[in-house]
């Protein structure tokens, strides 16, 4: 059994992928993500399957394949925004970081944030209204993240190479050869 390098979690626009892609660069390791795992899984978009088949149906899906990319994964990883909704997957994040893990919050103000989303069509869950949307994520998962981060990194107003450099010092592994 292997285990990620670093997880990524944080909301909508928080820079998960980007910062994630340009950490695994860094390490010289594969970069995955969750909501591409469910995709290739279901055959479906991530917006597709909140219009076809409802949140929890996905929900189900995402929790199977952070559990699968937790115990298999060996990489940078990133999960969904909506991941740590999930009690059964943030008690695998908690026992990750209790183990050694790092569980990377990446935490961005709603400015910042909803200046990323635009009116971005590929994200379902921001809805009719996509600022109070957002609003209202960021303050009720904020609590969420907090549960299962070992280190929170503020991604408002910062460019990824910074934010990757916060997180790359903060790394326990780095340079050791794990």
């Amino acid at each position: 059994m292997s285990s990620p390098l670093v997880v990524l979690v944080g909301p909508p626009a928080s820079g998960k992928t980007t910062v994630g892609t340009a950490l695994a660069e860094a390490l010289g390791a594969v970069f995955r993500d969750t909501d591409h795992d469910v995709e290739a899984t279901s055959g479906s978009s991530v917006a597709d399957l909140f219009v076809s088949q409802g949140e929890p149906y996905f929900r189900a899906l995402e929790e199977q394949a952070v559990a699968a990319a937790l115990a298999g994964h060996d990489g940078v990883l990133a999960l969904g925004g909506g991941a740590v909704t999930s009690a059964a997957t943030r008690e695998l994040l908690v026992a990750y970081g209790r183990a050694g893990g790092t569980v990377v919050w990446l935490d961005v103000d709603l400015p910042s944030a909803a200046k990323r989303v635009g009116l971005s069509r590929d994200r379902p869950i921001l809805g009719v209204n996509p600022r109070a949307m957002l609003r209202q994520m960021l303050e009720t998962r904020a609590p969420l993240y907090g549960e299962v981060a070992t280190l929170t990194v503020h991604t408002g107003g910062r460019t990824p190479e910074e934010v990757v450099a916060e997180v790359l010092s903060a790394l326990p592994t780095v340079g050791t050869g794990r």
